[in-house]
């Protein structure tokens, strides 16, 4: 899994957060629920990882939300960083 470090990140993972503690769950229980090694579930929450479609899907089923509401209030300036950061294509 790629470490990417973006307001994006930040952004999920603080609602990954608030989802979790609403719900009184630990992060190793949301990584069991989500199947997914609680590591990468503590870098997505820490916003040190931006997590796939595929794991933003298990992640919300087991926080028992629809996988929109972990997308609510993105921007597109949440991406603006990384891409600034890639190379155009001569």
């Amino acid at each position: 899994m790629p470490r990417v470090a973006s307001p994006a990140a930040t952004h999920i993972g603080r609602l990954l957060a608030s989802a979790r503690k609403d719900l009184g769950l630990t992060q190793d229980q949301v990584g069991a629920l989500a199947a997914m090694d609680s590591a990468n579930y503590r870098a997505y929450e820490n916003g040190r990882a931006l997590p796939s479609i595929h794991s933003l899907l298990r992640l919300a089923w087991a926080l028992d939300l629809a996988p929109g509401q972990l997308l609510d209030g993105l921007t597109p300036e949440h991406f603006a960083r990384a891409a600034d950061g890639r190379r155009r294509a001569s």
